[in-house]
């Protein structure tokens, strides 16, 4: 290997690390989201952005002190997120990086966050509304992946060339999961900020019936429940197909990891039913629902990379 391409593999390696940092950091900063929800924080700097309560550095009392740091966090992540886009844009030519998407991938979280930063300012202007606040999250959640398929990529977990329609099944299986968990991860968004969860009582079924009465919110709860048990059977699909194919063991332990994390998943939100949603629970669901996202979109990525099998003959 040449010094130029030992120095190239470096700088592919060097922008995977900084992208899985700053994912890192986008995942806490998403529960840490879901803590200032869950505290009653939302409101801890009143309707000020981007100062609070009228200040740069406002008195702390509790729910000031958690809205505050979230937006310290915000702002730490704001900064990682702008070295992922620069390192991207200023080594774009190199050869881990050149050709595979990266420096769009990385230029997409930029423009990801921006956008972010504007709806942030909007939800607390317009003081919380549900629309905003699950299009805060939404945001978060794409950029989270944004980041995460950028690292995989200088990592080497490039998309194949695969011919139309011979993409791999257990492909096509990590795909439909991870676009389903992000469809139920939004439905829990919606269902913990339109005041839905207290509305279908025990578990697995929603106030003990199969089709519950109700109005929307308790429909809208048991659709997000319904999405929740289609999640688990279509992993638990996947990953019986990619274990009876030659799918490699990064794509086979993220899939193995993914049926974990649902059943995790389940488990937590059963016990936060059946104990009458303690908040301690309520950030457990928020904190390993966005876990399982990130896992999704890693399964689905590498396996995206797989190329088809060879038609026989």
């Amino acid at each position: 290997m040449s010094d130029l391409q030992e120095n190239d593999r470096k700088t592919a390696g060097r922008f995977a690390t900084l992208a899985f940092v700053t994912a890192g950091f986008t995942y806490a900063l998403i529960v840490f989201g879901g803590v200032v929800r869950i505290t009653g924080s939302g409101m801890g700097c009143g309707d000020d952005w981007p100062l609070c309560n009228g200040q740069l550095i406002p008195p702390l009392d509790f729910e000031t002190l958690i809205e505050y740091g979230h937006r310290l966090a915000a702002a730490l992540v704001g900064l990682l997120v702008l070295l992922v886009a620069g390192h991207a844009v200023k080594n774009r030519n190199a050869s881990g990086i050149a050709g595979r998407g990266i420096a769009g991938l990385a230029v997409a979280a930029l423009l990801l966050l921006i956008v972010q930063v504007l709806v942030g300012a909007i939800t607390v202007k317009l003081e919380l509304p549900t629309s905003t606040v699950v299009l805060h999250l939404a945001l978060a959640s794409t950029l989270l992946a944004t980041l995460l398929i950028a690292g995989l990529r200088a990592r080497g977990a490039v998309p194949s060339a695969a011919e139309p329609g011979r993409t791999p099944s257990h492909t096509r299986w990590a795909l439909a999961s991870a676009a389903l968990g992000f469809v139920a991860l939004l439905f829990g968004g919606l269902v913990a900020n339109t005041g839905a969860a207290p509305l279908c009582q025990g578990f697995p079924l929603c106030n003990g019936q199969v089709m519950p009465e109700g109005g929307s919110l308790v429909h809208l709860h048991w659709t997000h429940r319904l999405l929740g048990y289609a999640l688990v059977l279509l992993v638990a699909i996947a990953v019986l197909r990619t274990r009876t194919q030659v799918a490699g063991k990064a794509i086979f332990g993220s899939a193995l990891l993914a049926a974990g994390l649902v059943v995790v998943q389940i488990a937590v939100a059963a016990a936060m039913v059946l104990l009458s949603l303690p908040p301690v629970y309520r950030a457990l669901h928020l904190a390993v629902g966005a876990a399982l996202w990130g896992v999704l979109v890693v399964w689905a990525t590498v396996a995206a990379r797989q190329p088809a099998p060879a038609p026989a003959g």
